[in-house]
């Protein structure tokens, strides 16, 4: 390691530029940050449109997966016995492993364990991490995770493979709607955020059809594998391209600049601490502080790092917590999923077995990605045209869903095959428009810089007071009940308590904090404001500033 270069004296070191690091440590920060302006800025490979695309294909192929085990091609059925003990095997997972109800519904929770898990890390990752690098590891994840799906000799070893495909959504479902929302033009936010989250309702449907055309005509393996050679391209992306900036966040690029400034501070930080022992030059790994003593000082500033994470997670989870307008949000948002979620899962065969449907698949795939396309998109243009506000998004979210709740709950009720499907596809289309607004509310109603952990904490929530109870306790109570009917009309029921929450959501007070200006660029340091720095030194490196007679406000 290069020895840093030395004064005559530690006094006159403490006078020069050191002193400014030591005595006001704010200005070590500030004088990195300005001399990142200097950097060369290599456009990236992504425009809007391009990252849109690539992000809808994503989130596609991680809903295509979802509808590809919930299909009945993959799924399968479980071994049932008659009274004259004639006995039909079973297919697919559920015939292959001789799954309960429970057990078969607990697959489709399993990897949202990996999900709620890393998706919190992520977010906090984002800060000092390549985003794009974050959600190339992830997606590698569940490239692996989704072939052991296919290799998988037992049902112990498939749920485990199933809580690492979680990984994979986890990896970008924080950063995705955040970098939609800053690249998408002005008048159309709600309307972009409307074309990624249709890929929800088109990828379980695809996944529907895939998973009932491959389990079918070759083998149910063969559908995991094929999902993991459609991601594998998209993990290699995500390690060679360089993202877009995102807004509440400095780039990465910045960061590393830091890193010569950071190690003078911690050399010249120990030499403060240690002056009544250190005597001449200081030397890293010369005759000044030893290659050991440097890591010692490392160590304890890693471990000071983590600290300050946790501790800053820890505010930032207060921030969200005390928010009524997130809070609410995120209530409907829960209980609107709890239901889909059961939906998506059961709904090929609750359709089988109430309407004896000859191909449940097909018929809710097709329905699920006809409405889900449209009523997705029409929810996200309507809002725009009312003039996309947090209010306006309350009205439609808690109008649509209360409408769609009455339209599906009819569909149930009725005997008719023709009349259900009607119902079912009017209802599916009015609660498919909530997609857009409920997440345009997650993300402006809180500063840029929390939006990453905002959509994990709505993600996580949504999740495990959501779609990983609503399955497995729609199959204990199908196995008690023993009535696909009723008890699909007592989940269905759940949406009209997603619309009270949203309903209430109308009368809170509400602010856009989408462009608050002292969000637009975090500093490296959450503590540091690099706005303190007078006019006149923006354009000035590190020497500049320390030769000024700059003093940070107290």
């Amino acid at each position: 390691m290069a020895s840093l270069s030395s004064t005559p004296s530690m006094e006159e070191e403490k006078e020069g530029s050191v002193s400014v690091q030591q005595s006001n440590p704010q200005s070590q920060h500030i004088a990195a940050s300005s001399s990142t302006m200097d950097l060369p800025s290599n456009p990236s490979w992504f425009t809007p449109k391009r990252l849109l695309f690539i992000f809808c294909v994503v989130n596609m192929i991680n809903y295509l997966d979802r509808g590809t085990i919930a299909s009945n091609g993959v799924n399968g059925k479980k071994r049932t016995c008659d009274d004259k003990g004639i006995c039909k095997s079973g297919s697919g997972i559920q015939g292959d492993f001789d799954l309960t109800n429970f057990q078969d519904g607990l697959l489709s929770s399993a990897f949202m364990v990996g999900l709620l898990v890393s998706s919190p890390v992520f977010a906090s990752l984002a800060k000092s991490h390549n985003p794009f690098r974050l959600i190339g590891v992830g997606l590698s994840v569940f490239t692996l995770a989704t072939a052991g799906c296919g290799a998988a000799p037992s049902f112990w070893f498939i749920a485990i493979c199933r809580m690492l495909v979680g990984v994979g959504e986890a990896s970008f479902i924080s950063l995705a709607a955040p970098f939609i929302d800053d690249n998408a033009p002005v008048s159309q936010k709600t309307a972009w955020l409307a074309v990624f989250y249709m890929c929800i309702p088109t990828g379980i449907a695809l996944g529907y059809v895939y998973g009932g055309l491959v389990g079918e005509h070759l083998n149910w393996r063969y559908a995991f594998w094929g999902e993991a050679l459609l991601m594998f391209p998209f993990a290699v992306f995500g390690f060679v391209v360089k993202p877009l900036q995102l807004k509440g966040f400095s780039s990465v690029e910045s960061k590393k600049a830091l890193t010569p400034m950071e190690t003078v501070s911690t050399v010249t930080d120990v030499a403060d601490s240690d002056a009544s022992k250190v005597k001449g030059p200081i030397l890293v790994g010369g005759d000044g502080i030893s290659a050991d003593e440097l890591n010692k000082t490392s160590k304890s500033l890693d471990i000071h790092n983590i600290l300050n994470r946790l501790s800053q997670f820890g505010k930032d989870m207060k921030v969200l917590l005390v928010d009524k307008v997130y809070v609410v949000n995120v209530l409907g948002y829960v209980a609107y999923t709890f239901v889909l979620g059961a939906y998506g899962y059961w709904g090929p065969k609750a359709g089988y077995n109430i309407y004896h449907m000859k191909s449940a698949d097909m018929l809710f795939g097709g329905i699920t990605v006809v409405c889900g396309i449209f009523g997705t998109i029409a929810g996200g243009f309507i809002l725009d045209r009312m003039s996309a506000t947090i209010n306006h998004a309350f009205i439609l979210l808690s109008g649509a869903t209360f409408l769609g709740a009455i339209s599906c709950f009819s569909a149930f009720c009725l005997r008719n095959l023709y009349g259900f499907l009607v119902l079912f596809a009017v209802g599916e289309l009015l609660l498919f428009a909530a997609q857009a607004p409920v997440n345009f509310v997650c993300l402006h109603c809180v500063k840029p810089s929390l939006r990453p952990l905002a959509m994990a904490m709505s993600t996580v929530s949504i999740h495990i007071f959501g779609d990983v109870p609503s399955s497995p306790l729609f199959g204990v109570v199908q196995d008690h009940i023993n009535n696909w009917r009723t008890t699909t009309l007592m989940l269905t029921s759940i949406f009209f308590l997603a619309a009270g929450f949203w309903f209430i959501g109308i009368f809170l007070p509400s602010v856009d904090k989408s462009n608050d200006e002292n969000e637009t660029q975090v500093s490296p340091n959450p503590m540091v404001d690099t706005k303190t720095l007078p006019d006149g030194n923006g354009d000035k490196g590190p020497a500049e500033v320390q030769g000024s007679n700059f003093r940070p406000p107290c």
